[in-house]
């Protein structure tokens, strides 16, 4: 093998640095985890770990020097694993395994370039978990911050276009804040719960094994059940007879949590109550603090952008796509929405004047 340039030298260690702060990542992660997610986080670590070997062999004699600080976006993770170990991290790791540079360098093996593809899809399906438990929540807490900040913004800007007084402008703000607070934190209770609801009335009766040793065998009535989920007449019939023939086949079925990815009702509420409300206050706050006219309007318009964005960021990471993408696609639909209210109001303004 020729031997290595310098820029071979200082990609290899790279490589290095960035596998040995991954491996530190998993490990974190692990140590807030039990049970199986806990031992797959290791098991991706030691993958790392063997990575790490494979560049400390081409490195060589050359791995003397100041030891390599892994990339920025690899160091930032570290810091966010150990200190939250949340779904957020997952998500980050996982377009993080997604980046890998090794299908394209010729020093990376194939195995390591498979490793890496393998990884990007375990770390997927660990997050999936995470985004499960949260999804009910979590969807009402995204949904409430934007309708309140985009609905809000509108409202606002929509009233203060047509050039009524500052005052009228903050009491409709605070009104438009706390009736669009109510609504969303009782339209979602109402949604969640009736999920909820539903679910249940379709889930099999676990006391249905109790009627069995009553059931007349002859007419096997415990086939209708059967048909009843799908089965055709035959089949249901053969199934029937095999319960029958062993009534420990017909044990009450596994609890099963089958609400998880619906969450709460109560809690669904309360996070689309706060979250709406705490996103429909930031267009009011130039208001609140004596801004009027065209000044409070920018300054509402910036203060509602920035937080689109954070918000738009945020569900790109967690969905594991792109958060600048995601970010100003938010951006753009709510001031969007905030700019043909404001034109309205203007026309209103000029009709009445």
């Amino acid at each position: 093998m020729p031997d290595p340039t310098p820029a071979d030298i200082r990609r290899w260690r790279r490589y290095l640095a960035n596998e040995r702060a991954e491996a530190a990542v998993y490990r974190d992660l692990a140590s807030r985890r039990t049970g199986d997610e806990r031992e797959i986080l290791l098991a991706i670590a030691e993958a790392e770990a063997r990575h790490e070997g494979h560049w400390l062999a081409l490195l060589g004699p050359h791995q003397v020097g100041r030891p390599l600080r892994g990339d920025l976006r690899t160091r930032a993770l570290g810091w966010l694993a150990r200190r939250f170990g949340s779904v957020f991290v997952l998500a980050l790791a996982q377009r993080a395994e997604d980046r890998s540079p090794y299908e394209d360098d010729a020093d990376a093996t194939s195995a390591m370039a498979a490793d890496e593809r393998v990884h990007g899809e375990v770390v997927r399906a660990l997050a999936a978990r995470g985004r499960a438990r949260l999804s009910g929540t979590f969807r009402a807490a995204v949904f409430g911050a934007n309708d309140g900040l985009v609905s809000n913004l509108a409202l606002v800007l929509g009233i203060g276009a047509t050039g009524v007084a500052t005052p009228i402008v903050l009491a409709t703000g605070i009104a438009g804040l706390l009736a669009g607070a109510l609504s969303m934190g009782a339209g979602e209770f109402v949604s969640v719960r009736s999920q909820r609801e539903l679910l249940a009335a379709s889930n099999p009766d676990p006391l249905t094994s109790a009627s069995l040793p009553h059931l007349d065998v002859d007419e096997n009535e415990l086939s209708l059940v059967y048909r009843a989920r799908g089965m055709t007449e035959v089949e249901a019939h053969a199934h029937a007879a095999e319960v029958l023939a062993d009534l420990r086949a017909f044990a009450p079925p596994e609890e099963h949590d089958d609400h998880e990815e619906i969450g709460s009702d109560l809690g669904a509420a309360v996070s689309s109550f706060l979250f709406f409300a705490s996103g429909a206050i930031i267009p009011v706050l130039p208001y609140l603090f004596g801004a009027t006219g065209i000044v409070a309007v920018i300054i509402a318009a910036v203060l509602v952008g920035i937080a689109l964005l954070a918000t738009g960021a945020v569900v790109g990471l967690l969905s594991g796509g792109s958060p600048l993408w995601r970010a100003l696609r938010q951006l753009g639909i709510g001031l969007g929405a905030a700019t043909v209210t404001y034109l309205l109001g203007l026309a209103f303004g000029t009709t009445l004047a």
